[in-house]
């Protein structure tokens, strides 16, 4: 039997590949018969490089940019097998965690850092760049990763404005005429599974200001900001990105990529399954296995598990899926492609205790798994 092993990371615990391997050791316990293939997955948000540089041979590159609040942080992006194709977390430069909590102001924090990563990304011969846009620590609207290439966003007195969202309101020109010209030959798909206006009671900065450590007055300030911008980049660009689904992402920054750098907001998993080619994989076994670390009722909104399992449906193939745990509605997911459903949790235990259990818990449940096919062909 052929197996495709294709998971997400678990959180906190295991990398996808991770994951992956210590359940396909178990499987081999169980029957020494199986071929297994593996294939780290993801959706888009945390890990998605790691997955994808695993997936495809690809290597993890490192610079130090500038990060949230303009101090110097190392981040990381990925370059997949192909050598053209760059995997950029918005997170690793201008994420929340880089930003300690006491100091958390998003009419400070810019996304400058992410524009030096995709800069980076460019001179390394990339021109297909895939950037997720989860967890970020700013509500800048992306300027201050187009100001990293070369745009300039200018006040009533042509001077360039500083960095964070509290610098939108006073923006009255864009000038991109000195942007990065690289772009222009580059194809950028952001992974957004947010739908998000820009600005608004469900826009950027209502939604997820708070978080970030906007006070009330604050929300109202960068929603103004946002909205301010908006009217400047329909006038200037002639691009509307108001009412975009998606757009308020990151703080903006996914109307920000749209309008500036021509970029394509799609699902995180869509992407993924098409950079990682799992189709060409899917057709060549007999059953898929996925996971993540938790399966509930949100998995089914564009997780990596439903993703597997939309592939492997289409090609009729079975599924079973595995979780460090189940929460409340895991088993809609039965209606969506999975077909058995599993948890690592074999016993009562703390949460500590299972993260650090989870690569024998991984390895128990695939020799189990393993077992219960192979006493399927003696019924």
């Amino acid at each position: 039997m052929k197996i495709l092993i294709a998971p997400d990371s678990f959180k906190g615990s295991l990398t996808a590949i991770e994951v992956a391997e210590n359940l396909a050791s178990g499987l081999k316990k169980a029957n020494s018969q199986f071929e297994i293939e593996i294939l780290p997955m993801a959706d888009g948000g945390e890990g998605t490089v790691r997955s994808l540089v695993d997936a495809t041979n690809g290597r993890i590159v490192k610079k130090v940019v500038t990060g949230p609040l303009g101090e110097k942080v190392e981040a990381f992006f990925g370059i997949l097998g192909d050598g053209k194709t760059a995997v950029i977390e918005m997170a690793a430069a201008s994420g929340l965690p880089l930003v300690p909590r006491d100091k958390r102001n998003p009419l400070k924090t810019t996304t400058y850092g992410t524009g030096e990563l995709i800069k980076v990304a460019l001179d390394e011969g990339c021109r297909n760049l895939i950037i997720g846009i989860g967890g970020s620590a700013t509500n800048d609207c992306g300027i201050g990763m187009a100001q990293a290439l070369g745009g300039r966003f200018l006040d009533a007195n042509g001077n360039n404005v500083g960095f964070g969202g509290g610098e939108l309101k006073k923006i009255e020109k864009i000038d991109l005429s000195n942007l990065d010209p690289r772009i222009k030959e580059a194809n950028i798909q952001v992974a957004c599974d947010v739908d998000n206006p820009l600005y608004g009671k469900n826009g950027a900065a209502y939604i997820y200001g708070p978080q970030k450590g906007a006070t009330p007055s604050m929300v109202k300030e960068l929603d103004d900001g946002l909205k301010h911008i908006a009217m400047i980049i329909n006038r200037d660009l002639k691009i509307k990105v108001d009412n975009i689904p998606g757009a308020g992402a990151a703080g903006g920054l996914g109307a920000g990529l749209m309008a500036f750098l021509n970029a394509e907001l799609k699902p995180g998993i869509d992407i993924v399954i098409e950079a990682s080619r799992i189709e060409e994989k899917v057709k060549e076994v007999d059953l898929v296995i996925t996971g993540e670390g938790k399966i509930d009722s949100q998995t089914i909104f564009g997780k990596t598990p439903i993703g597997v399992a939309r592939v492997a449906k289409k090609y009729s193939k079975p599924v079973i899926g595995i979780a460090g745990s189940l929460g409340a509605g895991a088993l809609k997911v039965y209606d969506h492609g999975i077909d058995a459903l599993f948890s690592i949790i074999n016993a009562p235990m703390t949460l500590d205790t299972a993260i650090e259990k989870t690569p024998i818990l991984l390895e128990e449940l695939g020799e189990s798994i393993g077992r219960m096919i192979t006493l399927s062909y003696q019924l």
